[in-house]
């Protein structure tokens, strides 16, 4: 299960794989990554950009796919992803996984995006608070 904390609300998608995609705000190209989720965390697993410029170059193991370069990437997983909100991007990110209609996460200016894995035997999941500030 997939859980979301974006602008104060939980949300949580019954899925263990999802896409998040976004539009780089210099080049305005589309980038996009597919994840997995489980216990040990959030892992990618692939990743598709449409373009190249200054800083954003593919890895050397990506091969040019209808436009885009594609690529395969073995990391190890993370508890969570923290996503940006700056609303300065024009279009924000978009997640999508099976079986839920697709998200766009902050694309108005907000506090970041939390993405994690969470088990849905847990009582409280998917109803994670925010963090606090110091």
């Amino acid at each position: 299960m997939i859980c979301i904390l974006s602008a104060g609300k939980a949300i949580t998608l019954a899925a263990t794989a999802f896409t998040l995609s976004w539009t780089h705000s210099v080049e305005k190209t589309r980038w996009e990554e597919h994840w997995l989720a489980g216990p040990k965390g959030l892992t990618v697993t692939e990743g598709r950009i449409e373009g190249s410029g200054a800083g954003m170059e593919p890895p050397e193991n990506a091969r040019l796919v209808d436009g885009a370069y594609v690529y395969e990437l073995s990391r190890p997983p993370v508890p969570e992803l923290i996503l940006a909100a700056s609303g300065a991007t024009g279009g924000g990110w978009r997640l999508c996984a099976a079986g839920s209609p697709c998200l766009t996460l902050g694309k108005a200016a907000s506090d970041p995006i939390h993405v994690s894995w969470c088990d849905a035997r847990l009582p409280d999941a998917g109803h994670r608070r925010a963090p606090t500030s110091p």
